[in-house]
């Protein structure tokens, strides 16, 4: 599993902000790394929330590959159809990020030439990398995880890149409210707490 340091450093008593690179993204890294091949210098990235889309546009922009605009689905089509008109004349490579859910563009120019670009999804993550991005958060946390924490928590996370965040915070949280080193019985209060969490959210 390897990971990809950002250019910006996180905030104060966190550690540096970095991509893990595994199943769910590697083909996606490649892509942003070879913009000539895109069609029209053109590509569209969506995923689920707290995927790292927006790190990967960050690390995209600042290895000088070209130009990204993050929540380009939230942007007012008009001025986004003339930033790509000016990107297309300027020959720079365009990244655009959108959310999670289909993407519903109104302006029939605009709405072309995005089916047109090179469309990028992220996808769930495997046991590796699911065991990888616990580790990531947990050190940019500053959070010392017990021995073994990574073998018992891979298997009882839930597979979502928002729900692998939330457990180390939980875990985070509750060890410094007990004062306790991250050892297993924090680990199991902490899944039961963003299980908890979670059916509530469905309810």
């Amino acid at each position: 599993m390897s990971q990809i340091a950002l250019p910006l450093r996180a905030g104060p008593g966190e550690g540096a902000a970095r991509i893990v690179v595994g199943s769910a993204n590697r083909g996606i890294v490649e892509a942003l790394s070879a913009p000539q091949d895109w069609p029209f210098r053109t590509a569209v990235l969506t995923g689920p929330p707290r995927s790292g889309k927006s790190l990967l546009a960050r690390w995209f922009a600042g290895q000088g590959n070209g130009d990204a605009i993050d929540e380009a689905d939230r942007l007012d089509e008009t001025e986004l159809f003339h930033r790509w008109n000016r990107a297309q004349e300027n020959g720079v490579p365009l990244l655009l990020v959108a959310g999670e859910r289909g993407w519903q563009i109104h302006l029939p120019d605009l709405r072309s030439r995005i089916g047109a670009a090179l469309h990028l999804v992220m996808g769930t993550p495997d046991d590796d990398m699911v065991t990888a991005l616990i580790g990531a958060h947990a050190e940019q946390r500053g959070l010392v995880l017990g021995e073994g924490a990574l073998t018992y928590l891979t298997p009882r996370v839930e597979r979502s890149f928002a729900g692998i965040e939330r457990l180390v915070a939980a875990i985070d949280r509750i060890s410094l409210e007990r004062k306790q080193p991250a050892t297993q019985a924090i680990w199991r209060d902490a899944l039961e707490a963003v299980q908890g969490a979670a059916q509530r959210r469905l309810l």
